[in-house]
């Protein structure tokens, strides 16, 4: 598919928005749902709640997406891309809520339903929330080893039931969300089954955690220190030999125990019967991918945002132009917009596979869906930081939405499954069992560098390449050290696992472009798409030069092509990121945005001289970067309202801290920093004891000049 370096002139988003939502058959229905669902108020970013008010909040939250399922509840747990969806917009605002969802609905439920061999159990307590379930499975001396783990559950003949222990500090259960906070908590905990002191291998066991009283007796749950990203109430949890009827093991394929107490399993490997346990963790994988993606579309609906209302002085004095107008701005935004469209497309692509595959075909499905995750999480981390970056001081105050975007992409890159263990595990099953890509012809110079069918050609070229070498790297170490051969193997297995990785998505990229029905969409996805590929092979260069998929010629061509492009997408900008459709409840709501757009002039009544004074340009004069970014002098400046009630600056806003001897309502004045004009828009008010107003400003203070200047 050849294309030119020129992109339409216009495109309409929602078109855009169409080819990106195909996600099955009911994929814009799903995806509309959920947007729907968290642009509601209570989903709005909250940066003057706590760390353990955020952890009630995703509690809060996880409710209301029970109460709003779109199918039953047995259906929606049952369809991995439903819950896909889910951890895609929840995850826009808020990663918490991303986190405490996959695991009560995927891992905990998933597991429980996935159990067709026992006694169907009650599960309505947890249909209504109840109570909340988790999942305890990592444990602090097991991680990416988790079939090694130590967690007991020994089988009583006697009373016909399990005894759960932990039986040192390295067993212990680490950091599932186990904390009182959500209400009482169920917990699907796996151990090693040990009958008659044989060990069957590790299986899942139904383990009532709390009530409404706390914490169950012989159970121990530390809370842990708070992490980067969106809070969630991780804790290391303890067994001391806790009881569970023998009907608590969650059974299958993998093993059962009859009420005899005789085991009997179709799996013969221990190591095989704990993947089959576990196995929700796929479907969590790709929740995992979802939770990025969303993430880092959202930080870009941000940044691009940002980049259009920011403006700052242009090449001739007096003149004002958007962040946008730059070439060094807008390009690099472009080229990560490029790369979530591909993530995009890769993740649809992968589910579709993982829905149909064949029974003979899981193998290949399950490392496609961890090499799609590795992929997408990782390059979801770089998206999220480039956005702040471009955001500048702003980007870096959680109050402003994108500061914990990379940290809960940190999140996904470790949670269902280390990113770097899951390749080296990919890496090494394709090193053999997995078929060489094939040979694309030497090039002749003739080939234009923005055809797409050329790029995959060469990303063909380059994976066929590491591929090559990682056999002959394994085969030539030594047969005695399986370690040492696979550490020398282990560089070329990764470069091919990513090589792999990038032709999927380049494979479901064009396949996204030739499904668009408008043109001008199909044309502005052809660009984008040729954007995405010539990074991926100008990075791959000198690799691909050698190996004859491209001439010197090529080498000088790739830079000029995507240096035309930009230039043609540069005027798409906008349209690219809102065919994301992120929702305009959550933009609107971070102070950066609003900060940014223009100030009224009009000073209206007020009861606060300052308020009057702050609105006009004079509040500003001095200040470089955005609203609430001056230097040292307009910080002392403050009203006097504000030192009065505790307020400190944080990003563009005031934020008001609780004082005792005045209302307990938080302030978060947006825009000018100083307390609307009417009561009825927000003035500060008597608390509900009569707390005092808050006292008049001083007389105006002239501002001194300072040396130094912020730019923003």
């Amino acid at each position: 598919m050849s294309i030119t370096n020129s992109s339409p002139a216009a495109v309409s988003h929602a078109d855009l928005t169409e080819a990106l939502f195909q996600d099955g058959p009911d994929g814009p229905y799903v995806h509309g749902h959920w947007r729907k669902v968290v642009s509601a108020e209570l989903f709005r970013h909250r940066p003057l709640s706590s760390v353990q008010e955020r952890w009630q909040h995703a509690y809060d939250r996880l409710h209301a997406v029970n109460e709003q399922l779109p199918v039953s509840p047995e259906s929606f747990i049952a369809d991995p891309r439903g819950l896909a969806a889910l951890h895609e917009w929840t995850a826009v605002v808020d990663g918490a809520t991303a986190t405490v969802a996959g695991i009560h609905f995927n891992l905990f439920l998933g597991s429980v339903l996935d159990d067709e061999v026992s006694q169907a159990r009650d599960l309505e307590k947890f249909w209504s929330m109840a109570r909340v379930g988790t999942f305890l499975c990592t444990e602090r001396a097991h991680g990416n080893d988790a079939a090694a783990l130590e967690t007991v559950a020994r089988y009583d003949r006697g009373r016909d039931e399990f005894v759960l222990h932990t039986p040192d500090d390295g067993a212990q259960k680490y950091m599932p969300n186990t904390s009182p906070v959500g209400g009482p908590k169920t917990a699907v905990v796996a151990a090693r089954m040990l009958v008659d002191d044989v060990d069957q291998g590790v299986f899942l066991f139904l383990t009532p955690l709390s009530d409404r009283h706390g914490t169950l007796p012989g159970i121990t749950v530390t809370m842990l220190p708070e992490r980067i990203g969106s809070p969630v109430d991780h804790c290391v949890t303890r067994f001391d030999r806790v009881r569970l009827p023998r009907t608590a093991l969650l059974q299958g394929p993998h093993g059962r125990l009859l009420p005899d107490g005789a085991f009997t399993s179709a799996v013969g490997s221990p190591r095989k019967r704990f993947l089959h346990a576990i196995r929700r963790v796929t479907a969590g994988k790709l929740c995992m991918s979802a939770s990025a993606l969303g993430g880092c579309r959202a930080a870009l609906a941000t940044a691009v945002r940002y980049a259009h209302v920011r403006h700052i002085s242009g090449p001739v004095a007096g003149q004002r132009v958007p962040l946008a107008a730059h070439r060094s701005h807008h390009g690099r935004l472009l080229e990560r917009v490029a790369m979530a469209y591909a993530m995009t497309f890769l993740h649809r692509a992968v589910t579709e596979r993982w829905l149909t595959h064949r029974p003979d075909e899981r193998a290949d499905a399950e490392r496609l869906v961890a090499v799609a995750k590795g992929w997408i999480t990782w390059k979801a981390r770089d998206i999220t930081t480039e956005c702040r970056e471009r955001c500048g001081a702003p980007g870096l105050f959680p109050v402003n939405g994108l500061a914990e975007y990379s940290a809960n992409a940190d999140g996904a890159i470790t949670a269902e499954g280390d990113n770097l263990a899951i390749w080296c595990k990919a890496g090494a099953e394709m090193i053999f069992g997995h078929e060489l890509a094939p040979q694309a012809p030497e090039a002749t110079g003739l080939e234009s560098v923005t055809d797409l069918a050329f790029l995959r050609g060469t990303v063909a070229t380059a994976e066929r390449h590491w591929h090559s070498a990682a056999r002959r790297d394994l085969r030539s170490g030594r047969s005695a050290d399986g370690l040492g051969r696979w550490n020398n193997a282990s560089d070329a297995a990764l470069a091919l696992v990513e090589a792999f990785a990038v032709g999927q998505a380049a494979d479901a990229f064009i396949a996204a472009c030739a499904g668009a029905a408008d043109p001008s969409a199909r044309a502005a996805l052809e660009s984008l798409c040729a954007l995405f590929l010539l990074g991926e092979v100008e990075a791959r260069g000198g690799l691909l030069l050698a190996r004859k998929a491209l001439t010197a010629p090529h080498i000088g061509a790739l830079t000029q092509a995507r240096g035309e492009l930009v230039a043609g997408l540069a005027p798409l900008l906008a349209s690219l990121t809102d065919a994301f459709d992120v929702p305009e409840e959550h933009l609107d709501a971070l102070p950066m945005l609003a900060a940014s757009r223009p100030v009224s002039r009009s000073r209206g009544s007020t009861r606060d001289p300052s308020a009057a004074r702050a609105t006009t340009p004079r509040r500003h004069a001095r200040c470089h970067g955005p609203p609430g970014f001056s230097d040292r002098s307009v910080h002392r400046a403050r009203p006097s309202w504000a030192r009065a009630t505790g307020a400190h600056r944080t990003g563009a806003l005031f934020l008001a801290e609780p004082n005792p001897g005045l209302s307990r309502r938080r302030l978060a004045i947006r825009r000018s920093g100083c307390p609307p004009s009417t009561p009825g828009a927000g003035a500060i008010r008597p608390g509900p004891t009569g707390g005092p107003r808050p006292p008049p400003a001083p007389p105006r203070r002239r501002l001194r000049r300072g040396p130094t200047r912020m730019i923003g």
